[in-house]
């Protein structure tokens, strides 16, 4: 046979394989670059599905801190609520420190040097004290309105020498002119474990330091200390 001739035969025989061949590589980088897409757009995906996900888990913990300031911010207020609540409830509620007897001559409504040593050293312990009042009662032994003018001077010179003299501020001062309506004694001052009422017998003014405890505790606090200036009045 020609060799010629066998080489073209041979040729003829291997054109259908090459390309087949041709067509598998042709496949194959088909494949190739559809997995290779196929893998970009799962890249992708997962990319997306975790940015979601951390997006989420953002949103979900912004969440639950905004729950958290919340639910603190409803403590802080029912604390709060609380707090004013007992204060509204104490705020008139005052228990006696001390008491004096203020005495006068008969017949003169003129503070003695003995009396004004004591309202010297009652002014004396007001000094930076807050949330008290002073309960002022005026007897005098006459009977009837002239009583009740005589006692009512009492006051006046008692009222006058604290603000002017201790700067004791006007609405701590409380005053009732009694004349000479008898007083309750206390039953340990009785003989017979009974009160009785006492008679007046000269003219005097009784002073009660009362102190309100919601406000001398306030006046304590550090928050209250850091923030006086020591210029304050009585």
């Amino acid at each position: 046979m020609n060799p010629f001739a066998r080489k073209k035969w041979v040729q003829k025989r291997l054109d259908p394989i090459n390309d087949r061949l041709a067509e598998l590589d042709q496949v194959n980088a088909k494949n190739a670059q559809d997995i290779k897409d196929v893998d970009a757009r799962a890249q992708a995906g997962i990319h997306q599905a975790q940015s979601s996900a951390d997006q989420a888990n953002q949103a979900a913990q912004a969440a639950g801190t905004e729950a958290q300031n919340a639910s603190n911010a409803a403590q802080q207020a029912s604390t709060h609520v609380d707090a004013i609540n007992t204060t509204v409830n104490g705020l008139d509620q005052f228990h006696q420190i001390t008491d004096l007897e203020v005495a006068f001559r008969p017949g003169t409504s003129v503070l003695t040097s003995d009396s004004r040593q004591k309202l010297d050293e009652l002014a004396a312990g007001l000094t930076g004290r807050q949330g008290y009042i002073l309960e002022m009662e005026a007897h005098s032994p006459a009977s009837g309105s002239v009583g009740i003018q005589s006692s009512e001077r009492l006051n006046d010179a008692v009222k006058r020498y604290l603000v002017e003299q201790h700067q004791i501020p006007i609405y701590r001062l409380h005053a009732v002119a009694l004349g000479n309506a008898a007083v309750q004694q206390e039953a340990s001052a009785t003989t017979d474990d009974n009160a009785k009422p006492m008679r007046i017998r000269s003219n005097s003014v009784h002073i009660r330091l009362m102190e309100n405890s919601l406000a001398a505790q306030a006046a304590a606090s550090p928050q209250s200390a850091a923030a006086s200036t020591g210029a304050e009045r009585p």
